[in-house]
């Protein structure tokens, strides 16, 4: 194997793929980056197990093989290269020679047989969206993403389709509840989508994905679904997950039915309220008092240890008798900072039952907060 490539290209295609790869593991080869010759191109692969990230990037290919070497060890050597240095790499039995200029380098290399792959599998469900789509729903989800509930299917994101039948136009909605909240988003996909099964990806992998998605030009993105695995593809970089198994709840009923009282106001003007008020609200377990009357909403929060207070008036819209509720400020932010203009509009029980807040101008994203007895 014998292959010379641009130090940009390479180092790109490294970032990309290298993140995913544990500093420290007791299984060697899982440390490292397997790397195979394509036609004209150098394919660039790493796993932890449980995702598998694959990076294809043009390369000049003087004799075709496959090596894998230390990923991170490879990610830190191309990074100090000079600028715009053409990077030569050759495996010499059981090391790789990396050559750039007059620096050269040798890295331990274990043998291909023993690198695992998880994306063997066939992916029969397949279809694309954008991938601005893709992003909003992941946006606008998975802060809500359980972290570390002992209910497994929690610690992930749900997604499934909507309007799946025939004549319908299907949606693919992203659902994520932590026991305190949750948040719903939805977007439209295309007819192939039908048949795509519900499908619970884990947090870690939304988070990888995330950032592939950044990196991304605003074209599409390929979603490929079985039962256990999926597959998102991007241009030349794909992500394969395995999937959490385990049933996720039936979130619908989380939505309260029976909350008659209204209240809507400027997201921007309550976003910066809420944020200066929380500054007392720290040492307290971030505990925000809202009292909403007609036309008037009140926003405070005290400290725990030397009483001092916070408060803020606000003009709103509220429909309903007088109402004082308690919410996480933490909480309250996450989801106003996904409003950052127009109107936020918030659906309300007795003090002690979920708020449905949502935005007034938009109907694809919902979300539920539980309160806190003040």
């Amino acid at each position: 194997m014998k292959v010379e490539i641009e130090k940009e290209k390479l180092l790109r295609a490294l970032g990309r793929v290298q993140n995913i790869v544990e500093r420290r593991t007791t299984i060697p080869i899982l440390g490292n980056v397997l790397l195979v010759t394509e036609d004209q191109k150098l394919c660039l692969m790493t796993t932890d197990m449980e995702m598998e990230a694959f990076e294809r990037v043009p390369a000049q290919i003087a004799r075709g093989g496959q090596a894998t070497v230390p990923a991170h060890m490879m990610f830190d050597i191309v990074r100090k290269l000079p600028d715009r240095a053409m990077v030569t790499m050759e495996l010499d039995g059981s090391q790789m020679l990396l050559a750039a200029g007059r620096s050269r380098f040798r890295l331990g290399s274990l043998p291909v047989e023993d690198f695992p792959q998880i994306s063997r599998d066939e992916f029969p469900n397949r279809f694309s969206m954008p991938v601005a789509d893709l992003r909003f729903l992941i946006d606008h989800t998975r802060m809500a993403i359980a972290a570390d509930d002992a209910r497994h299917y929690l610690q992930g994101l749900y997604l499934h389709l909507e309007n799946a039948s025939e004549g319908e136009s299907p949606m693919l909605r992203a659902v994520a509840v932590d026991g305190h909240r949750m948040a719903r988003a939805e977007r439209a996909v295309p007819a192939a989508a039908r048949g795509m099964p519900a499908v619970i990806i884990p947090r870690k992998a939304v988070n990888e994905l995330r950032r592939l998605l950044d990196e991304a030009d605003d074209g599409m993105v390929e979603l490929a679904v079985t039962m256990t695995k999926a597959r998102f593809a991007m241009g030349s970089v794909s992500l394969t997950t395995r999937l959490v198994d385990g049933q996720f709840p039936d979130y619908r009923r989380v939505v309260p039915a029976g909350n008659d009282r209204v209240l809507e106001i400027d997201s921007r003007a309550f976003t910066q309220a809420v944020d200066r008020v929380a500054i007392m609200s720290l040492d307290s377990g971030r505990l925000m008092h809202l009292s909403m009357d007609d036309g008037h909403l009140n926003v405070s929060a005290s400290s725990s240890q030397d009483g001092s207070t916070a408060s803020e008036d606000l003009e709103a819209s509220y429909k309903g008798p007088k109402l004082d509720m308690g919410f996480s400020s933490r909480y309250l932010l996450d989801v106003l900072q996904l409003i950052p203009e127009g109107t936020v509009r918030f659906t309300l029980g007795e003090a002690m039952s979920p708020a449905v807040v949502e935005d007034a101008s938009d109907p694809s994203t919902l979300y539920v907060l539980m309160p806190i007895r003040l």
